[in-house]
């Protein structure tokens, strides 16, 4: 793993769920994905991200560009951040070859998704993230997101799964911090908050740490957060929290989390590109207004990259 990791932040403390670069014509652009790799943890203060996750738009990429996007980013940033990458599909099978395809890429660890669309039973989930986590050497995360799956992770199948030595970390974007306080109570499971707006209540719990899509932009002030909690200066990490509210609102209500962070990124200048149907690119309206959310969040945007928006 990447030597900024401890037992009670196995990957790190701040990651970043980055978003897979697009060129005109759709193909990927690896070396925007290099560059963007390099900004979140050298100007955003990552110690992890996530390649391949939902935000990376892995339902539209294929293998081979999953392994590449891996290979690149632990090439550009593995000597200094963790590198996690997704794996989670609905078909067990596939997901245990992309876990070993990714380990192959020189990833890290995994992101593991519970199985959308099928709806399994929970005996199901135990048995899909146990093969899996068998699959490869290297340390996991589960991700529970029923919003997106149709299924929750229940606790007693969490506490089932925290027996397995490489499952190490649930990223949580189920919402409910008390069933999250009884797992991490009654096992040696990290808590991530995969949920922008619940990252200082997740804090307050005993999360280790952030996977954000805001962090494309404000990571920097994530990893304030995080360090101020900890240290106990607990109204530096409120007045934070309270300032990006309006870029958690921005990116994380109005449209899908990628549309609106590709969008965030072209304002910026950075690396974000198009997106793969069957999403659709942000409108110059949409971001017009996310231009002044990010700014009213304390983002400095650059003033040439002010859409026109016909009246």
């Amino acid at each position: 793993m990447a030597p900024s990791t401890t037992s009670d932040a196995p990957f790190g403390r701040m990651l970043t769920a980055m978003v897979t670069p697009f060129l005109p014509d759709g193909r990927v652009d690896y070396d925007g994905a290099a560059r963007l790799a390099a900004h979140l943890v050298d100007e955003q203060r990552c110690d992890g991200l996530v390649v391949n996750g939902t935000t990376g738009e892995s339902p539209t990429t294929g293998d081979a560009e999953k392994q590449q996007l891996v290979r690149i980013v632990v090439e550009t940033v593995g000597d200094r951040a963790t590198v996690v990458a997704g794996a989670g599909t609905n078909d067990t099978a596939h997901s245990a070859e992309l876990a070993r395809q990714a380990e192959a890429a020189g990833a890290h660890g995994l992101l593991v998704v519970t199985p959308y669309y099928n709806k399994p039973p929970q005996e199901g989930l135990l048995r899909h993230f146990t093969e899996v986590a068998d699959a490869t050497d290297l340390p996991v995360m589960l991700y529970d997101i029923p919003g997106r799956t149709g299924v929750p992770i229940h606790t007693d199948t969490l506490l089932r799964l925290a027996e397995h030595p490489r499952i190490l970390a649930v990223k949580d974007a189920k919402g409910d911090l008390f069933a999250g306080s009884q797992v991490m109570a009654a096992s040696p499971l990290v808590f991530y908050s995969g949920d922008d707006a619940l990252n200082l209540p997740w804090l307050a719990v005993g999360a280790a740490g952030f996977v954000s899509v805001i962090g494309h932009v404000a990571g920097a002030d994530l990893r304030e957060m995080i360090d101020a909690y900890l240290a106990g200066d607990r109204e530096r990490a409120l007045a934070i929290h309270r300032r990006l509210l309006p870029v958690v609102t921005a990116i994380m209500t109005r449209t899908q989390g990628a549309i609106a962070v590709k969008a965030a990124l072209n304002l910026l200048g950075l690396p974000g590109g198009t997106v793969r149907a069957p999403l659709a690119d942000a409108s110059p309206e949409f971001a017009a207004r996310l231009r002044e959310d990010l700014m009213i969040g304390g983002v400095k945007v650059p003033e040439a990259s002010v859409p026109e928006v016909n009246a």
